[in-house]
């Protein structure tokens, strides 16, 4: 556990690292984990009163809090690290990068093993705390500002208050999070089970003519759009909770014969729900009948308030 892997850790770790010199004088977790190796060796010599008081020295000058009875392995990087406290039963293995306001904390009062055990390759994102003696399994992520109290697999990342499973599969690239990339899985439940339900409506629908003997009657005329408009409107966005006529989410429609095209307006084109909603759109307009195909464009333009004005006429 040299000083020159420590610097060469920072190198990878850390984009911002220019020289060995702004390393050496400019990284408050470096610190925190140089000394905590010193505070921990007197601990395990028995040396309790000195080995605390150089850990809250240690605290004062970098703002880090590293109980000198918690053990950590090799090329740990603390980035940023104000805030961070690992408590005194901690385990953290090699390669574990930490951000910022991470809490590995205790939760029960008795002297015994009573905070997370780190594998290795495990990134925590900022704000996020492991609490109790549960184990995260090698390669794992935490988003940020996760609150983890469940062991947590190995390749998982987990995120949330308290912290899910977000991906199905575990994650391929080790030792990066992505944060703004990070899935929502109460979202992606949410939208599943009203998926589910627009299925077993238009199911019923359909059983009722059967046993009930009626058809619909053949369309005269083709679907006009104010009535396009009004199908749209049981479509909802699960995120906001509003249809997206209401919203202001459809632009226009353009009703070509039995071809349709909805031109959709996201707030972003990074939208989890833009499947979900172009698959919605698609099935509402062809359960009126008369319409042979539809397509559902998502338009690249900003989003703006005043199509909330111009489509809630209709």
């Amino acid at each position: 556990m040299g000083i020159r892997e420590d610097i060469r850790t920072v190198f990878k770790k850390d984009p911002a690292a220019r020289s060995t010199l702004e390393v050496i004088c400019c990284y408050p977790g470096l610190h925190a984990v140089w000394v905590h190796r010193i505070s921990h060796s007197l601990w395990n010599r028995h040396f309790y009163f000195l080995a605390r008081l150089l850990s809250h020295i240690s605290r004062m000058l970098t703002g880090i809090e590293i109980h000198p009875g918690a053990k950590l392995g090799r090329r740990v990087f603390i980035d940023h690290g104000s805030g961070v406290v690992i408590g005194e039963t901690a385990e953290v293995g090699d390669d574990v990068l930490i951000y910022m306001g991470v809490v590995l904390g205790g939760t029960a009062l008795e002297k015994t093993k009573r905070h997370p055990t780190i594998e290795n390759d495990v990134v925590i994102g900022s704000g996020a705390s492991v609490l109790g003696p549960i184990t995260v399994g090698r390669g794992a992520k935490i988003g940020a500002g996760s609150v983890v109290i469940r062991p947590v697999p190995a390749g998982a990342t987990v995120v949330g208050v308290p912290a899910k499973i977000a991906e199905p599969e575990p994650s391929v690239s080790v030792g990066q999070l992505d944060h703004n990339k990070l899935p929502d899985p109460v979202l992606t439940v949410m939208s599943q089970m009203l998926d589910r339900l627009s299925r077993l409506e238009e199911q019923f629908r359909a059983h009722e003519e059967l046993i009930s003997g009626h058809r619909k009657a053949p369309q005269e005329t083709l679907l006009k759009d104010e009535q396009i408009y009004s199908l749209l409107k049981d479509v909802v966005d699960p995120e906001v909770g509003m249809d997206i006529v209401k919203m202001g989410l459809v632009k226009e429609v353009v009703v070509d014969g039995p071809n349709v095209d909805v031109n959709l307006v996201l707030t972003t084109s990074a939208c989890p729900m833009i499947e979900y909603l172009k698959d919605q759109v698609r099935r509402k307009v062809l359960s009126a009948g008369g319409i042979e195909k539809v397509n559902v464009n998502i338009l690249d333009e900003p989003w703006k308030g005043d199509l909330f004005k111009k489509q809630i006429t209709h």
